[in-house]
């Protein structure tokens, strides 16, 4: 994570990398998040059953968990969500470009941390 915006401070325990455990921390740190998830759960099953393959179910998986570690830490948090409206918001390319650049380092740094 980046230092410049992880303080430290997490607003809860890291969550197991289970669906059950995942719905139940982003309900503590982002609900809003909830039917986002609940939806890519959806999918990520039927996409399972299609393939006869776990490996959607373990894509799921390791995405909210990085979300999870994104959300957890305020500081980390406020400068995620922040990078990602400048990027939505931005009056140039170069400045989307920029700003999605920094979601990206968030989103990868978080993966990291808790699917390596």
């Amino acid at each position: 994570m980046d230092r410049t915006a992880h303080d430290g401070i997490e607003l809860i325990r890291r969550p197991e990398q289970n669906p059950a455990e995942l719905r139940a921390a982003l309900a503590v740190v982002a609900a809003d998040r909830l039917p986002e998830m609940l939806d890519g759960q959806t999918k990520a099953m039927a996409e399972a059953i299609d393939t006869a393959s776990v490996q959607p179910l373990r894509s799921f998986v390791a995405h909210w968990s990085a979300v999870e570690e994104i959300e957890r830490h305020p500081a980390t948090a406020r400068a995620y969500h922040r990078a990602n409206y400048l990027a939505n918001h931005a009056a140039t390319l170069a400045e989307c470009r920029e700003h999605a650049a920094t979601v990206a380092k968030f989103y990868r740094a978080a993966y990291a941390a808790v699917n390596d």
